[in-house]
């Protein structure tokens, strides 16, 4: 089974595609409990006009398809940036057990900086939550995919 850095570097790769395509470089995977990659996807909110085009998002769409189930129970999610609350409250409906991601988001982060939404004990399903796997090289890619729009 691969590590979570092995891991994080596919979802790396993946946000690459997104920042080809002109949408914020984000990234992200689900694999099963095992260790098989069910679902992947990347930001296409620019390139598909969709305000719900999160890599989270396209990726959970897809692991759910393949299982056949929404229940993705056992999965962990890697994602290039901490989810956004829209994303956590999907990852949190989709039982999704653990979630691993590089850059943090000050901004609209919602697995523990801003808000911890993946956490929060009041709601039916709490998510494991491992943040800054392979930071620097997330955060590098953000910072110089915007830097280039600059």
């Amino acid at each position: 089974m691969k590590n979570d850095d092995e891991w994080l570097r596919r979802a790396l790769a993946l946000a690459d595609e997104a920042g080809a395509l002109g949408d914020v470089p984000v990234g992200a995977l689900v694999v099963d409990e095992t260790g098989q990659e069910i679902g992947c996807g990347y930001n296409t909110r620019e390139a598909c006009g969709d305000p719900a085009g999160h890599a989270e998002i396209n990726a959970l769409r897809e692991a759910g398809h393949r299982r056949g189930s929404w229940n993705l129970t056992g999965c962990t999610l890697y994602v290039t940036l901490e989810p956004c609350t829209m994303c956590a409250g999907a990852i949190v409906n989709a039982r999704i057990s653990r979630v691993v991601f590089g850059a943090w988001d000050a901004k609209a982060g919602a697995a523990g900086s801003v808000r911890d939404v993946l956490r929060d004990a009041r709601l039916n399903h709490v998510v494991e939550v491992v943040g800054g796997v392979l930071e620097a090289k997330a955060n590098r890619q953000l910072v110089d995919w915007f830097e280039a729009r600059r």
